[in-house]
Protein backbone atom coordinates (compact mmCIF):
# COMPACT_ATOMS: atom_id res chain seq x y z
CA UNK A 1 0.00 0.00 0.00
CA UNK A 2 1.34 3.31 -0.83
CA UNK A 3 0.09 6.17 1.47
CA UNK A 4 0.18 10.20 0.67
CA UNK A 5 0.00 11.32 4.29
CA UNK A 6 -1.01 14.96 4.62
CA UNK A 7 -1.92 16.90 7.69
CA UNK A 8 -3.97 20.39 7.90
CA UNK A 9 -2.93 22.63 10.87
CA UNK A 10 -2.17 26.35 11.43
CA UNK A 11 0.94 27.10 10.03
CA UNK A 12 1.69 24.12 7.68
CA UNK A 13 1.05 24.32 4.23
CA UNK A 14 -2.42 23.68 3.07
CA UNK A 15 -3.55 20.33 1.95
CA UNK A 16 -3.80 21.40 -1.62
CA UNK A 17 0.07 22.08 -1.84
CA UNK A 18 1.07 19.23 0.29
CA UNK A 19 -1.27 16.97 -2.48
CA UNK A 20 0.29 18.71 -5.37
CA UNK A 21 3.66 18.48 -3.98
CA UNK A 22 3.17 14.84 -3.16
CA UNK A 23 1.83 13.75 -6.79
CA UNK A 24 4.14 15.77 -9.12
CA UNK A 25 6.99 13.66 -6.47
CA UNK A 26 5.41 10.26 -6.63
CA UNK A 27 4.35 11.01 -10.43
CA UNK A 28 8.28 11.24 -11.35
CA UNK A 29 9.36 8.46 -9.25
CA UNK A 30 6.77 6.19 -11.27
CA UNK A 31 5.01 5.33 -7.79
CA UNK A 32 1.09 5.30 -7.96
CA UNK A 33 -0.61 6.67 -4.31
CA UNK A 34 -2.94 3.89 -4.07
CA UNK A 35 -4.61 5.90 -0.40
CA UNK A 36 -4.90 9.31 0.76
CA UNK A 37 -4.39 9.80 4.72
CA UNK A 38 -5.60 13.24 5.62
CA UNK A 39 -5.65 14.30 9.24
CA UNK A 40 -7.39 17.80 9.97
CA UNK A 41 -6.80 19.71 14.04
CA UNK A 42 -7.38 23.18 15.01
CA UNK A 43 -3.87 23.20 16.56
CA UNK A 44 -0.67 21.51 16.78
CA UNK A 45 -1.76 19.13 19.09
CA UNK A 46 1.14 16.56 20.99
CA UNK A 47 1.51 13.30 19.52
CA UNK A 48 0.13 11.73 22.55
CA UNK A 49 -3.28 13.42 21.79
CA UNK A 50 -3.31 12.14 18.19
CA UNK A 51 -5.06 9.15 18.17
CA UNK A 52 -5.88 9.00 14.48
CA UNK A 53 -2.12 9.23 13.49
CA UNK A 54 -1.30 6.51 16.06
CA UNK A 55 -3.81 3.76 15.09
CA UNK A 56 -2.52 4.41 11.45
CA UNK A 57 1.16 4.37 12.51
CA UNK A 58 0.12 1.31 13.99
CA UNK A 59 -1.73 -0.34 10.65
CA UNK A 60 1.92 -0.21 9.25
CA UNK A 61 2.40 -3.33 10.86
CA UNK A 62 1.08 -5.94 8.30
CA UNK A 63 2.46 -6.12 4.70
CA UNK A 64 4.63 -3.83 2.66
CA UNK A 65 4.07 0.37 3.18
CA UNK A 66 5.47 3.06 1.35
CA UNK A 67 4.53 6.49 3.05
CA UNK A 68 4.53 10.19 1.21
CA UNK A 69 4.89 13.16 2.91
CA UNK A 70 5.51 16.77 1.43
CA UNK A 71 7.98 17.77 4.01
CA UNK A 72 9.35 15.82 7.29
CA UNK A 73 7.09 18.92 9.59
CA UNK A 74 3.58 17.44 8.59
CA UNK A 75 4.19 14.25 10.32
CA UNK A 76 5.17 16.69 13.50
CA UNK A 77 6.75 20.27 14.61
CA UNK A 78 8.61 18.48 17.41
CA UNK A 79 11.82 16.28 17.07
CA UNK A 80 11.25 14.04 19.79
CA UNK A 81 7.94 13.27 18.16
CA UNK A 82 9.61 12.84 14.41
CA UNK A 83 12.12 10.49 16.09
CA UNK A 84 9.33 8.48 17.63
CA UNK A 85 7.52 8.42 14.35
CA UNK A 86 10.33 7.29 12.19
CA UNK A 87 11.65 4.71 14.72
CA UNK A 88 8.25 3.34 14.53
CA UNK A 89 8.69 3.39 10.47
CA UNK A 90 12.04 1.41 10.95
CA UNK A 91 10.01 -1.26 12.92
CA UNK A 92 7.81 -1.72 10.50
CA UNK A 93 10.42 -1.66 7.48
CA UNK A 94 8.29 1.12 6.00
CA UNK A 95 9.71 3.22 3.05
CA UNK A 96 9.05 7.11 4.08
CA UNK A 97 10.00 9.25 1.61
CA UNK A 98 10.22 12.94 1.98
CA UNK A 99 9.18 14.90 -1.41
CA UNK A 100 10.78 18.41 -0.71
CA UNK A 101 14.12 16.98 -0.05
CA UNK A 102 13.98 14.32 -2.41
CA UNK A 103 14.70 11.76 0.50
CA UNK A 104 13.40 8.13 0.98
CA UNK A 105 14.01 6.98 4.94
CA UNK A 106 14.15 2.88 5.54
CA UNK A 107 16.99 0.52 6.73
CA UNK A 108 18.97 1.61 3.96
CA UNK A 109 19.36 5.27 4.67
CA UNK A 110 22.84 6.65 6.44
CA UNK A 111 22.26 8.10 9.39
CA UNK A 112 24.21 11.27 8.25
CA UNK A 113 21.35 11.85 6.03
CA UNK A 114 18.73 12.45 8.86
CA UNK A 115 20.70 14.51 10.97
CA UNK A 116 20.57 17.47 9.19
CA UNK A 117 16.66 16.98 8.60
CA UNK A 118 16.19 16.77 12.36
CA UNK A 119 18.63 19.67 12.98
CA UNK A 120 16.89 22.05 10.63
CA UNK A 121 13.65 21.23 12.23
CA UNK A 122 15.17 21.99 15.33
CA UNK A 123 15.58 24.92 14.08
CA UNK A 124 12.49 26.36 12.32
CA UNK A 125 10.66 28.80 14.11
CA UNK A 126 7.80 27.83 16.00
CA UNK A 127 5.32 30.81 16.09
CA UNK A 128 5.03 33.84 13.35
CA UNK A 129 7.94 35.49 11.36
CA UNK A 130 10.29 37.93 13.34
CA UNK A 131 12.12 40.40 11.43
CA UNK A 132 15.64 40.06 12.28
CA UNK A 133 17.68 37.65 13.70
CA UNK A 134 15.85 35.81 16.23
CA UNK A 135 16.65 36.34 19.94
CA UNK A 136 19.45 33.39 20.49
CA UNK A 137 19.73 32.24 17.18
CA UNK A 138 23.21 31.81 15.69
CA UNK A 139 25.40 33.07 12.95
CA UNK A 140 26.97 30.93 10.88
CA UNK A 141 30.54 29.31 11.36
CA UNK A 142 33.13 27.74 9.48
CA UNK A 143 32.09 24.45 10.95
CA UNK A 144 28.69 24.54 9.74
CA UNK A 145 30.47 22.55 6.03
CA UNK A 146 31.14 20.10 9.03
CA UNK A 147 27.94 19.56 10.27
CA UNK A 148 26.98 16.37 9.28
CA UNK A 149 29.91 14.64 10.02
CA UNK A 150 30.71 16.34 13.69
CA UNK A 151 26.69 14.55 14.17
CA UNK A 152 27.73 11.23 12.64
CA UNK A 153 30.39 11.14 14.77
CA UNK A 154 29.35 12.13 17.54
CA UNK A 155 26.70 9.26 17.61
CA UNK A 156 29.41 7.47 17.31
CA UNK A 157 30.37 8.61 20.58
CA UNK A 158 33.57 9.76 19.69
CA UNK A 159 35.29 12.61 22.14
CA UNK A 160 35.58 16.14 21.02
CA UNK A 161 38.99 15.86 20.74
CA UNK A 162 39.13 13.07 18.80
CA UNK A 163 36.53 14.66 16.32
CA UNK A 164 39.21 17.68 16.33
CA UNK A 165 41.99 16.10 15.17
CA UNK A 166 39.97 14.00 12.57
CA UNK A 167 38.65 17.82 11.04
CA UNK A 168 42.20 18.93 11.89
CA UNK A 169 40.51 21.92 13.43
CA UNK A 170 41.16 23.52 16.99
CA UNK A 171 39.30 21.61 20.04
CA UNK A 172 38.09 24.50 21.21
CA UNK A 173 36.92 26.21 18.82
CA UNK A 174 34.82 23.17 17.88
CA UNK A 175 33.68 22.37 21.50
CA UNK A 176 32.17 25.82 21.35
CA UNK A 177 30.67 25.06 18.07
CA UNK A 178 28.93 21.90 19.19
CA UNK A 179 27.29 23.57 22.69
CA UNK A 180 26.50 26.53 21.02
CA UNK A 181 24.54 24.14 18.31
CA UNK A 182 23.03 21.84 21.22
CA UNK A 183 24.51 18.94 18.91
CA UNK A 184 25.03 16.24 21.70
CA UNK A 185 22.09 17.23 23.21
CA UNK A 186 20.43 16.56 19.83
CA UNK A 187 22.32 13.18 18.87
CA UNK A 188 21.42 12.14 22.23
CA UNK A 189 17.38 13.04 21.54
CA UNK A 190 17.70 10.58 18.52
CA UNK A 191 19.63 8.01 19.71
CA UNK A 192 17.10 5.52 19.37
CA UNK A 193 17.31 5.89 15.63
CA UNK A 194 20.76 6.00 15.03
CA UNK A 195 20.89 2.86 16.73
CA UNK A 196 18.48 1.46 14.25
CA UNK A 197 20.48 2.84 11.46
CA UNK A 198 23.67 0.96 12.79
CA UNK A 199 22.64 -2.09 13.48
CA UNK A 200 20.56 -2.32 10.09
CA UNK A 201 23.51 -4.61 8.45
CA UNK A 202 22.21 -7.43 11.31
CA UNK A 203 20.25 -9.95 9.90
CA UNK A 204 17.70 -11.10 13.31
CA UNK A 205 17.80 -7.10 14.37
CA UNK A 206 14.43 -6.33 15.53
CA UNK A 207 13.17 -2.99 16.20
CA UNK A 208 10.28 -2.18 18.28
CA UNK A 209 7.54 0.30 17.11
CA UNK A 210 7.65 2.84 20.76
CA UNK A 211 3.94 2.97 20.45
CA UNK A 212 3.65 -0.75 20.79
CA UNK A 213 6.13 -0.63 23.63
CA UNK A 214 4.54 1.95 25.82
CA UNK A 215 1.06 0.15 25.05
CA UNK A 216 3.12 -3.43 26.39
CA UNK A 217 4.19 -1.34 29.79
CA UNK A 218 1.02 -0.02 30.39
CA UNK A 219 -0.44 -3.31 30.12
CA UNK A 220 2.09 -5.25 32.35
CA UNK A 221 1.73 -2.52 35.03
Amino acid sequence: MVYAYMRQVPNLENLIAQKNTILTFSYQKNIDITQEVVEYATKDLLIDERKEFETFLKSLGEGDHTVFVSSLSILSTRVDELVKIINCMLSHAVDLWVCDVNLCINKDTQMAEVFPLLEAQRKSPKEGTQIGRPKGSKSSSKFDVYHGEIMTMLAQKQSVSAIARQLEVSRSSLKDYIESRGLKTLVASIGKVAEGFEDKEVDNIVLICPFEAEALAMEAS
